[in-house]
């Protein structure tokens, strides 16, 4: 499967990876487990690499069933070129912010008003200083009702103990950031000149907007450019 790995604006795909699209070619469907036991190495040592490979559309997944080739694999590199010289500030969306000064209770509601899966948390300053998760303020209010008066600051994530990308970071970056962590979404972020300062808030790139952006190319690479 060496097509898929090149130079300039071709993915670059890891050797294991690489064996991983081979043998899901040869046996698929097949679990984790199976594809674990060809390899010699434990389920969870596999688990980043799947993931990216799903992400990129080269693997599919369904549940009780297992790994099979995806249909970015099975057509033509050239959707791919494109998708990896994408930026990530033509992609990103825009995040939901909240005050630092916000109470617990109040960030709750923000979270189901917005349909939110994480909230960026700002300052006076409108910089940006932490996240809180949906699982941050459960830990938080379960069995203690009177957390939900205190700030969300107290509950967050810091700066700069966070994941983040930056505009000009290419959309594999976030997705190899994304896949390393473990995390669904992270935010973009404008570093300040000012040495120690809090960064702006850019926007947002999720794994949502990912699955959607690699829709539109793969179905662009189906139909080809439009006629004009």
């Amino acid at each position: 499967m060496t097509h898929i790995k090149g130079e300039g604006n071709k993915i670059q795909l890891s050797s294991r990876q690489l064996e991983l699209l081979e043998l899901v070619e040869r046996h698929a469907p097949i679990t984790g487990e199976q594809l674990a036991e060809f390899l010699g190495v434990s389920r969870p040592t596999l688990r980043s690499d799947l993931s990216l490979l799903v992400m990129l559309g080269l693997l599919d997944a369904k549940p009780k069933v297992g790994y099979f080739l995806g249909n970015t694999y099975r057509s033509s590199n050239e959707p791919l070129q494109q998708f990896n010289t994408l930026k990530v500030k033509e992609v990103q969306g825009v995040p939901v912010n909240i005050p630092d000064s916000l109470s617990v209770h109040d960030a709750v509601i923000t979270l189901f008003t917005e349909n939110a899966d994480t909230l960026l948390i700002v300052n006076d300053q409108k910089r940006f200083v932490g996240i809180v998760t949906p699982k941050d303020l459960l830990k938080i209010t379960l069995g203690n009702a009177g957390a939900a008066a205190i700030p969300v600051s107290m509950v967050m994530t810091r700066y700069p103990n966070i994941v983040t990308l930056m505009p000009d970071d290419s959309i594999m970056d976030a997705i190899r950031k994304m896949s390393l962590h473990q995390v669904d979404c992270l935010p973009v972020i404008v570093p300040r000149e000012e040495h120690g300062a809090d960064p702006e808030v850019a926007g947002w790139v999720s794994k949502s907007n990912i699955i959607r952006l690699m829709a539109d190319i793969a179905t662009v690479g189906e139909l080809g450019e439009p006629q004009l």
